[in-house]
């Protein structure tokens, strides 16, 4: 999993309530595991005028051009500002991957569906929650000034301001350490590789016949 220190970029607008993750991925691109990929297909029901198919080439679907992600000024945003309830619906892990493989780190919300939230760690991409009030002033300032861009400092938990105002987030620790190092559920493991060692080493010592390879007659 990427390291996650500091994050500076373009910042895309999504107003709307209860995203659920099949707005963010539909169901049909769910049969692949391979985490890479589903950002061409990302909000595809709202992004493309036709239905998209898995493994399609999507260079020549007719696109939406009213919908946000299809707007110039928003092209290489990497810092998406939602609304409240952020990744509700199924707990499918495929919706943190499309954000992620379309170029986003950072999701700015009041709130998020718990599950997606917990995805979103495990995938290298930060969702943090603020007040419902800061998010209203930041949909205005976005929306009001083109190449808005914020810079978002997760070892000091500070969002940075055009105009050079911070906001403080709150993260939790073992998280924090988590992405800040690239660490998923496999990386954890992997940490503690000598350890696990040790532990198998002892146990082969106290308990020699469990590893026997020999049949019993």
């Amino acid at each position: 999993m990427r390291k996650f220190l500091v994050e500076e970029g373009l910042v895309m607008p999504l107003d709307r309530a209860n995203v659920d993750t099949d707005f963010i991925i539909p169901k049909q691109f769910l049969k692949s595991i391979k985490r890479s990929g589903f950002g061409v297909n990302l909000f595809d029901e709202h992004r493309y005028l036709d239905k998209g198919k898995p493994d399609a080439d999507n260079s020549n679907r007719p696109v939406n051009t009213s919908f946000v992600l299809n707007q110039p000024r928003y092209k290489g945003c990497r810092i998406l500002l939602a609304r409240k309830n952020f990744g509700c619906g199924s707990s499918r892990e495929h919706a943190p991957w499309a954000l992620d493989d379309y170029g986003f780190r950072v999701i700015l919300a009041p709130s998020f569906a718990d599950i997606f939230f917990n995805n979103c760690f495990k995938n290298g991409l930060l969702p943090i929650v603020l007040d419902e009030n800061i998010i209203e002033d930041l949909f205005h300032q976005v929306e009001s000034r083109s190449g808005y861009s914020l810079n978002v400092d997760l070892e000091k938990q500070l969002i940075s301001k055009p105009d050079g105002e911070l906001i403080h987030f709150e993260v939790d620790e073992f998280r924090k350490n988590c992405l800040i190092n690239g660490l998923d559920d496999i990386g954890l493991t992997l940490d503690s590789r000598e350890e696990i060692k040790s532990f198998e080493d002892s146990w082969k010592i106290s308990s020699p016949w469990y590893f026997s390879t020999e049949t019993k007659r």
